[in-house]
């Protein structure tokens, strides 16, 4: 049975919140990790601009500081969004990351983009798992010595809630692992959006794209692999992903992809279980939540720790005038409160995989700070 430590966000006078995080992480046993010399991955959200449920970087920054004393080499570190947005590539993304806080004027470490300029800076893993063979990891994750992830715990319109897990595993990936865990299928080109730059015939590792007559992108699906190094490129949304892949096996994937991020390596886990969104901190902007907040949460299996976090939420009374509390009257499953927020989607089955291939335990004892 693993340990998961938990502390509310009752303070007292001399005690803040970032205080009881320290306690927690401690109480946790994260000091345990030799951080001497060690370059130190700490995987956190920087928030799409326009949302405000991501965690504040007050906490990054007593993290920091506190591995920093251990002698780590930490860096806060996240991967490109395969969407179009402001986290597609690495120059808006430190500046989105810098607009939410997340800089050296805060947080007394460096920003690195995991994957890179353009997502193309990753490291292949051989995992030969049930799904994915390999697993494309942003280079700054995978070259990492030890992987400490902060998570805001929240609902997910794909697998159910984000947790350490999808923290871990989707937000590792390069933009080429993204479309692996969301697709079956190759991506496709939108050629009224083309503008003929060429970055994804310079690019395609398969040869598998040119400029037809009209100088526009076009894909032999003969060569392509379904790689999405060429939707990690476009800057102008015409190589797009084909979202197609069932919530279930999209879940196992990012068990799989985890697997890759923290194999062979030193890890631990924090999950905020506050402003608890219906949705991912990747939309610019955030519902209300759905739930009161409840607490932080510490752990070294990060299953066990989805899974303590999920059973919290789902214990704790719904707000009324969220998004769940409009539709009590409809007898909508509270009980599970994911699966009634979307309910095409079954996170029990990312757990369950994440178990199988050895990633944690779903069985915890939830100790008290």
């Amino acid at each position: 049975m693993s340990k998961v430590y938990f502390t509310d966000l009752r303070t007292k006078p001399g005690r803040s919140l970032p205080d009881k995080m320290e306690i927690l992480v401690k109480k946790a046993g994260i000091e345990k990790i030799d951080f001497a010399n060690k370059f130190t991955a700490i995987k956190i959200h920087f928030g799409e601009p326009g949302n405000l449920a991501y965690i504040r970087h007050n906490y990054a920054a007593r993290l920091v500081k506190l591995l920093q004393s251990k002698g780590a080499k930490a860096f806060l570190t996240d991967s490109n969004t395969l969407y179009m947005g402001k986290r597609s590539n690495a120059v808006d993304h430190l500046q989105s990351a810098c607009e939410n806080g997340f800089n050296q004027s805060s947080v007394p470490c460096p920003v690195i983009i995991a994957d890179g300029l353009k997502s193309v800076d990753y490291r292949e893993i051989t995992i030969d798992a049930e799904y994915c063979k390999t697993a494309k990891i942003g280079a700054a994750i995978a070259d990492a010595d030890v992987v400490i992830s902060m998570t805001h715990f929240k609902g997910h319109e794909q697998t159910g809630f984000g947790g350490a897990l999808k923290n871990l595993g989707m937000g590792s990936a390069s933009a080429a692992g993204k479309l692996e865990m969301h697709s079956t299928s190759q991506p496709i080109i939108a050629k009224h959006k083309c503008t003929s730059c060429g970055q994804c015939v310079k690019y395609c590792a398969s040869y598998a794209i040119t400029l037809d007559q009209e100088r526009k992108a076009e894909i032999d699906y003969s060569k392509c692999v379904g790689c999405g190094q060429c939707v990690a490129i476009c800057q102008f949304d015409s190589a797009r992903a084909v979202w197609n892949s069932s919530s279930d096996i999209t879940c196992c994937k990012i068990a799989e992809y985890t697997l890759a991020v923290v194999r062979d390596k030193a890890n631990f886990h924090i999950s905020f279980i506050m402003d608890v969104s219906p949705e991912c901190d990747c939309w610019g902007h955030n519902d209300m939540p759905v739930t009161p907040n409840i607490g932080i949460a510490a752990s070294f299996d990060p299953v066990a720790l989805d899974r303590a976090c999920a059973d919290l939420v789902n214990k704790a009374p719904v707000i009324a005038n969220s998004c769940l509390g409009e539709h009590q009257h409809n007898n909508l499953p509270h009980d599970d409160k994911f699966n009634a927020m979307h309910p095409n989607t079954h996170w029990q089955t990312g757990l369950e995989h994440a178990e199988k291939i050895g990633l944690g335990q779903q069985e915890y004892e939830l100790i008290s700070v």
